[in-house]
């Protein structure tokens, strides 16, 4: 079976920590990244495929060094267009390489699972009905009232059943209900949430495409065979789920659902954050009198003091402050419609940014000069490059390194100084084995990321 991360999604109800530059599936909510743990949880299954956007690739790829994996198989979308067009591209670049036998799973790259076991139980089933030629998804049972989620419902007693596991045929598939629905849905065994999770063989996922979106799967083909052409062609692309296009069209012979219980959940809203976590929170940094029942995600080292408020989310950041009443965290996505007209950069980007070779976090941003903290990782380095309209002063505070400026290297350590003149070639290589962390000041006219010419980058960036 072939793991396939799909890690296309925003996670705008996770704002202001998550950001369209900076998604949820990135942001470190738990002890790892979601994206991490799921890729560790991929690498169990085999080699893992990964599905995102090009606007992703420097973070995708960053993680994907970590677990020694390069970007082989790596499939960059010019744009998000939801699932069913990045699952049509997958399949036909899959076809075109000879894999139609192969079964894949497909896992959201923004998922907690707990129980790992009983999910590894679960897909040994999915592959075996996805050798028969159906279509598997994953239900998950229920065990409160969610208006967040679609639910599946099967037919009862239509199953095959294996390890205490059964694969139910799936009569409906129904959109989020409203809460008197979703209790009734509780109180019937015949309703699962919809995890999202699918498992398939490439060959029947490519002529169920032909079968219910011809138009798609015509123009996913044409990318295989034309890279070139691949911007052009993705604006035909529908902006739909793999729900909608294909899995509500199947019938009941064709698409099982198996129920399971693995301690799931898609992360989906601060209320989801905060049943995970409020009871690790330290005592020493929030402080509540006449208060209960509140989740703070903070700011390091600062202390949250809250009086007469109960039920409350407080979503701390350097730049934007969050505070909801639990159970209106769903909201969250209208605030963030506003903020794109508003304040579109704080809908979109972090006072910090990732690259392949590390991060930085913009300390200050005036009219004559923009300061940052720049971090770059062991034995990476970033690209050569120069600059237009800005000069550079650089001030090393750890590690050490080597800076090549015009072509003259020079070896740099804790309290080294560098000047960067305008329009000057240069770049900086970490050579130790910890980060090296360096103050840059930047003193001209314009100070955006786009003043840049490269002349070598170690990560094919223009």
């Amino acid at each position: 079976m072939i793991p396939v991360i799909l890690s296309g999604g925003s996670g705008t109800r996770l704002w202001p920590v998550s950001r369209s530059k900076f998604p949820k599936q990135f942001c470190e909510l738990f002890e790892e990244s979601l994206f991490n743990l799921t890729l560790k949880r991929a690498q169990q299954i085999g080699t893992p495929w990964v599905v995102t956007s090009k606007s992703l690739r420097d973070l995708t790829l960053m993680s994907m060094r970590q677990f020694g994996l390069s970007d082989q198989n790596c499939i960059f979308e010019p744009q998000a267009k939801n699932t069913a067009p990045a699952i049509a591209y997958l399949v036909a670049l899959m076809m075109a390489k000879g894999l139609g036998e192969e079964v894949v799973v497909m896992l959201p790259a923004d998922h907690l699972i707990g129980n790992e076991d009983q999910f590894k139980r679960v897909l040994s089933l999915a592959e075996k009905e996805a050798h028969k030629g159906h279509v598997v998804t994953l239900g998950i049972k229920p065990s409160y009232a969610e208006t967040g989620y679609g639910y599946i419902e099967t037919v009862p007693n239509q199953s095959t059943t294996e390890q205490g596991l059964s694969a139910f045929s799936v009569k409906k598939f129904h959109e989020k209900p409203n809460i008197e629905t979703a209790e009734k849905f509780l109180k019937d065994k015949n309703y699962n949430w919809n995890a999202g999770i699918f498992v398939f063989k490439i060959s029947a996922m490519a002529k169920l495409l032909e079968t219910h979106q011809p138009e798609m799967w015509t123009n996913s083909k044409k990318i295989q065979l034309d890279q070139s052409n691949i911007e052009a062609i993705y604006e035909y692309y529908r902006n739909i789920s793999i729900d909608y296009a294909i899995m509500e069209k199947l019938d009941s012979n064709t698409l099982k659902c198996i129920p399971c219980d693995i301690d799931w959940s898609d992360v989906g809203s601060w209320d989801a954050v905060a049943k995970i976590l409020e009871f690790t929170q330290s005592p020493t940094k929030k402080i509540e009198v006449k208060a209960k029942n509140n989740y703070i995600h903070p700011i390091k080292d600062k202390t949250y003091a809250l009086v007469d408020v109960n039920d409350v989310v407080v979503i701390d950041t350097k730049d934007a402050l969050l505070i909801a009443k639990k159970g209106s965290s769903q909201d969250v996505k209208e605030v963030v419609d506003k903020l794109k007209i508003a304040s579109p950069t704080v809908a979109r980007e972090h006072v910090f940014e990732h690259r392949p070779w590390g991060r930085f976090e913009v300390l200050r941003d005036e009219s004559h000069y923009k300061s940052k903290v720049i971090h770059v990782l062991p034995k990476a380095q970033i690209s050569y490059q120069s600059h237009s309209k800005r000069e550079e002063h650089w001030f090393i505070t750890r590690g050490e390194g080597e800076v090549v400026l015009d072509d003259k290297t020079i070896k740099v350590s804790s309290g080294a100084y560098i000047k960067i003149p305008l329009g000057a070639k240069h770049r900086i290589r970490n050579t130790g084995n910890e980060s090296i962390e360096f103050i840059e000041v930047q003193m001209g006219t314009y100070f955006g990321e786009d003043d840049i010419v490269r002349y070598q980058d170690d990560y094919k960036r223009h």
